[in-house]
């Protein structure tokens, strides 16, 4: 098991290196740069092309690559340019809100997706069945961005139960428990937008897992030995249909990274996916770059913690 997992880590480092390269060319073939369009228009061009090269942006790109890629390894990411402040710390500002606002997400979708999953696997071909898989065709087809647009119009302006910006209450004293639950309860409409419209995938998965498992030869053996129909369901069919539902645990953090830009943008709540959008918009590409990477380093670790449980529950994948 821990060669498996050495081996797999060890294939992400180069998988990181290439990830990195990729970022910062592409940022760089971006036009402009933060100097474009946002300065006041009777600046001399000379003076700005003096604060270009003072900064190292007409450098060869593979220089400039260099220089951030030894402050990225010494927990450097640089400075911002229209921030005024190091991306370190605006990361760390944001970065906080984006972790709880995925942990919240992950325990919604598990919540509403395991007992529909159940249901709909353990009584296949039935009026319930039909609810639940018409809900997941509804999911898939229907668009994050216009479903979070109708739950915060619905539940944020016509009826007032949730905020809809931000992620606490202005002048909340921090530490205190209601800046506590002024946190928890900004999030709730975010993470169940996002949670509603993405289970549809888990639901599916499992539903499928459990009528695969009803017909395997051990279920058949349990139920001719006079095993219940409920000691058969949970000892048997549910225990193993739920175990590879574990091993997509690192996916759905992938999965909401790309939601989270969505959500954030639409309900005005400052994590890493508002940040994103904010710094392509003012061309600040030092943050651009560094919240870019993280993403990314986010989804390949997702992708190593799948693989890792996956080898677990099924050891028959490890590579020997």
């Amino acid at each position: 098991m821990w060669k498996f997992s050495v081996r797999r880590t060890l294939i992400m480092i180069p998988q990181i290196f290439l990830l990195s390269i990729l970022i910062f060319v592409l940022a760089q073939l971006m036009p402009g740069d933060a100097l474009s369009g946002t300065v006041d228009p009777n600046v001399d061009p000379e003076r700005l092309d003096e604060i270009r090269e003072q900064m190292g942006w007409n450098d060869p790109w593979h220089e400039q690559y260099a220089r951030w890629m030894g402050g990225v390894l010494q927990g450097d990411l640089g400075q911002s340019f229209r921030f005024k402040m190091p991306v370190t710390e605006l990361i760390g500002q944001r970065i906080v809100n984006s972790f709880w606002l995925s942990v919240a997400t992950l325990i919604l979708t598990y919540l509403i997706a395991i007992p529909l999953g159940i249901t709909s696997g353990r009584y296949s071909d039935t009026f319930r069945d039909q609810l639940i898989t018409g809900y997941t065709y509804v999911g898939f087809a229907t668009p994050l961005f216009i479903f979070a647009l109708v739950m915060l119009w619905i539940f944020g302006f016509q009826l007032g139960w949730f905020p809809t910006s931000g992620s606490v209450e202005p002048g909340v004293e921090p530490g205190t428990f209601n800046y506590f639950m002024s946190k928890v309860y900004h999030l709730l409409l975010p993470a169940l937008s996002m949670a509603l419209i993405t289970t549809y995938g888990t639901i599916q998965y499992l539903r499928n897992e459990i009528i695969d498992t009803k017909q395997k030869d051990f279920i058949l053996t349990a139920r001719a030995k006079g095993a219940s129909e409920s000691r058969v369901y949970n000892r048997h069919i549910f225990r193993n249909s739920l175990l590879p539902i574990a091993a997509f645990f690192g996916f759905e953090i992938t999965n909401l990274i790309g939601g989270s830009i969505f959500i954030e943008n639409i309900f005005g709540y400052p994590g890493m996916g508002q940040l994103l959008v904010e710094s392509i918009s003012l061309r600040d590409y030092t943050v651009l770059t560094a919240v870019t990477l993280i993403f990314g380093v986010a989804s390949i670790l997702g992708a190593l913690l799948s693989d890792i449980i996956l080898s677990i529950v099924d050891p028959r994948i490890r590579i020997k």
